[in-house]
């Protein structure tokens, strides 16, 4: 019997979030916080789920005939965020290789769901690859990204490739929205720098924070349109600044990203205080990322990783290290 273990990077934005959906550059880079998908094919055509990091106990789903649909079969209720993932991921990979075959689906994660750190993207690849390579078939990390990348445009009616290609080939990317296509270039780092990434329960989502910022600009253009602009002037920066390995230099732009997206009003009060406990405890620079409205910030912490981690920790957030520009996917199949 074949068992296949794929694993996939999360995500932060490092800068530039917010700014991107006005035509500025962003920096995204993996983590080594990783998702890992393990598969085994079973004789019949059911999907069998176990997810306990995200709180699935276990679902059972069926292909139905050869048409690479698949239906729920126990009465666990409506189908939650993580299993529709799994599910569309199953029913593509299905469909591209031309075989529909039961497997057994264990998904672990040590990160949180729904916190910003592209847990959507790392289920998407990590479930495609693993399928495949369960049922005996390699994929290229092109066809992986691609297919992943589509799951996650199914199952969430729109998304970036930016995420699935994060979770597929790791690294830290440079990205600039242009016309026919957006710039993306993969940067070399001269060191995988420490993170400590602090965790708060969200209030808001993304499209409520993304709506919210744009109401702003409409009401008042002449003020947040150069708050916007400077957030991708700090961005062009801190490119130069990470392939230089600049790092007093990376901590200093960090600390002026969030104070601007702080000024466009995505910061919390649990996020700032964290933020700034994290500078007293050491960190170079630190900056909310991703969308605001709770979730998510970082310290860049070299040296100081248990400091930041211990000031996190007694305001009540929850502290994760990671070291950023981590692999992108891997693949283990023991038979």
């Amino acid at each position: 019997m074949v068992e296949v273990l794929v694993s996939a990077p999360g995500k932060v934005t490092l800068f530039g979030e917010h700014a991107i959906v006005y035509g500025e550059p962003a920096i995204v880079t993996a983590i080594s916080r990783r998702l890992y998908v393990k598969a085994e094919p079973r004789s019949d055509k059911n999907l069998k789920i176990s997810a306990m990091d995200l709180k699935i106990p276990g679902v059972i789903l069926t292909f139905v005939s050869d048409t690479g649909e698949l239906t729920l079969e126990t009465d666990y209720g409506r189908v939650v965020s993580a299993v529709s993932y799994v599910k569309k991921a199953i029913e593509l990979t299905a469909n591209y290789v031309g075989e529909f075959r039961g497997v057994n689906i264990e998904v672990r994660s040590s990160m949180p769901v729904g916190a910003g750190l592209g847990t959507s993207a790392a289920v998407a690849v990590a479930t495609v690859a693993a399928y495949a390579y369960a049922l005996g078939y390699e994929l290229s990390k092109k066809e992986i990204a691609k297919l992943g990348h589509k799951t996650e445009l199914e199952v969430q009616g729109a998304a970036s490739p930016m995420d699935t290609s994060i979770a597929t080939y790791g690294g830290t990317i440079y990205i600039k929205p242009e016309k026919p296509e957006p710039i993306i270039e993969h940067l070399k780092l001269t060191e995988e720098y420490p993170l400590v990434i602090g965790y708060v329960e969200r209030k808001n989502t993304t499209k409520e924070l993304v709506a919210k910022v744009r109401k702003l600009k409409e009401k008042k253009p002449e003020i947040i349109m150069p708050i916007i602009r400077l957030i991708g002037v700090l961005t062009e920066d801190a490119k130069k600044a990470l392939i230089s390995g600049d790092v007093v230099e990376l901590g200093e732009l960090m600390n002026i990203n969030h104070g601007l997206l702080d000024a466009l009003g995505v910061s919390t009060k649990e996020l700032n205080d964290l933020v700034y406990a994290a500078r007293q405890a050491g960190a170079l620079g630190s900056k909310l990322t991703g969308a605001g409205g709770g979730g998510c910030m970082i310290a860049l912490a070299p040296g100081r990783v248990a400091e930041v981690s211990t000031a996190i920790d007694i305001l009540g957030g929850q502290p994760m290290d990671a070291k950023m520009s981590a692999e992108g996917l891997t693949v283990e199949v023991k038979k």
